[in-house]
């Protein structure tokens, strides 16, 4: 069965499509959708088979660090354990192109953590698309870069996602190319923020 696949507008998402995606992503279904980075694969927090599923399109282990994508910093934080400093932080950088590794809450389910260190990436992404659908949600997602097996670029044409994910996913969003570049990642597990790979977003803790 091939997936369906909705063609967004990116500036002026349509109502009547974002409530389909939200409708998917509430019984349990994967989506691959756009960001503000590259294309993204998703699913409702709590579902474990989805999340099985993406860590089978991903082939990646239990190290692999997945995201909680949210709408803004007040809904996120009600996820990870954030001091002032790192709000202030966040507030400076978000919404845009980076990740930002932090401790869970406990209301994260252990199975989307890394096995070892319990964290979890958060993402603010600057995407009119990604910002409508976590609106109607009321939620944020969990989420994983569209990087394939073999690949060194994760994937930002939708020609590319619907060609190679139709048969994987329940839903793709064509929100138009979205560009390769993947996010750039701060770890702030210890009392100083790391920047751990350098993409798309340029930041300076100096």
């Amino acid at each position: 069965m091939s997936a369906t696949v909705l063609k967004i507008h990116p500036q002026n998402p349509q109502s009547r499509l974002i409530n389909q995606v939200v409708e998917v992503l509430d019984r349990g279904g994967v989506i691959a959708y756009p960001t503000d980075s590259s294309y993204a694969l998703g699913c409702h927090l709590g579902d474990k088979n989805a999340l099985d599923r993406i860590k089978r399109i991903r082939r990646v282990d239990d190290k692999h660090h997945y995201t909680l994508v949210g709408r803004d910093i007040a809904q996120i934080t009600d996820y990870v354990k954030v001091d002032n400093q790192q709000f202030r932080v966040l507030k400076t950088y978000t919404p845009g192109p980076f990740t930002f590794i932090f401790p869970a809450k406990r209301k994260v389910p252990r199975r989307s953590l890394h096995h070892k260190r319990l964290t979890i990436g958060i993402r603010i992404p600057d995407n009119t698309i990604v910002q409508e659908m976590l609106r109607v949600l009321h939620e944020p997602i969990l989420s994983s870069t569209l990087s394939l097996p073999g690949r060194d670029l994760p994937l930002g044409d939708p020609e590319d996602v619907i060609e190679k994910l139709s048969k994987h996913v329940d839903l793709i969003i064509d929100g138009g190319h979205c560009g390769i570049e993947p996010t750039t990642v701060i770890d702030w597990i210890g009392e100083a923020p790391e920047v751990v790979r350098i993409g798309k977003g340029h930041v300076s803790f100096e």
